[in-house]
């Protein structure tokens, strides 16, 4: 009876999980086809399977929702229309770009910019780039998104922004990282400077309390080497990426 019951349960949880992404995969799809988006953008769709990505992250359309970094707004242009009635959206760090081309748009009104007196800077002569930073400034976070930017930072700005996501979110909030795979334990040289290895990643983001729960082969590319510079015509646009899901402990 009892393993039974747990069947059940377990069919429940799953049936719920689907239903609770329906609503988000019907939006996300609207999204994509949107006139925002440039056909660059939507070109991108296929190699960075966005769908698939945030179901593996367990994104859902009533979530607060911090993105980190947002560069040009390939997610934002994604998250803030799935997230515009029920959730909350805020992006922090760099976000310059996607306030002066994006956010004055209609649909993206209801974007937060947060954690503005943040600094992310690069010191004179090094690779990476350091993160003076005092919190996101958000609190109960459900989910913090980094695409492809954790390589961006040196280990000191990358413990401050840690810190920052764990204090952020909610217990039981998820981190989501992904990012262009460097060689274990391979030092740094010109070609690797934009990539990170996710071994050291896992070992540094648990060291800021989180619980690394799942990873996702979304984004394996045999094809790439890891020899390479990500932005070489080469490699670009297959690069392999970890794709690390971490979760803020509840007790």
């Amino acid at each position: 009876m009892t393993r039974v019951l747990m069947i059940l349960l377990l069919l429940v949880s799953a049936f719920a999980h689907a239903s609770d992404f329906s609503s988000v995969e019907t939006k996300l799809e609207a999204a994509m086809n949107a006139d925002v988006r440039s056909e660059a953008e939507k070109d991108r769709d296929r190699n960075r399977r966005p769908v698939d990505t945030l179901e593996f992250f367990g994104l859902r359309d009533d979530m607060k929702v911090v993105e980190l970094l947002p560069g040009g707004g390939w997610y934002t242009k994604l998250l803030a229309p799935v997230l515009a009635e029920n959730g909350e959206l805020y992006v922090a760090l760099g976000t310059g770009r996607v306030e002066e081309r994006l956010l004055n748009q209609e649909g993206f009104d209801k974007v937060k910019v947060t954690a503005k007196e943040a600094r992310v800077f690069r010191p004179e002569g090094s690779r990476t780039y350091a993160l003076e930073i005092d919190g996101l400034g958000v609190e109960d976070a459900d989910i913090v998104f980094t695409f492809r930017n954790y390589h961006n930072f040196g280990p000191e700005g990358r413990t401050a922004m840690n810190r920052a996501v764990f204090d952020a979110l909610k217990p039981g909030g998820v981190y989501a990282v992904v990012d262009h795979t460097r060689r274990h334990m391979e030092a740094d040289n010109d070609e690797n400077r934009r990539r990170m290895d996710p071994l050291r990643a896992i070992l540094e983001i648990e060291a800021a309390g989180f619980d690394f729960v799942d990873f996702s082969d979304l984004h394996f590319r045999p094809d790439d080497e890891l020899r390479y510079e990500v932005g070489r015509k080469t490699v670009t646009g297959n690069t392999d990426r970890w794709t690390l899901k971490f979760v803020k402990p509840t007790d």
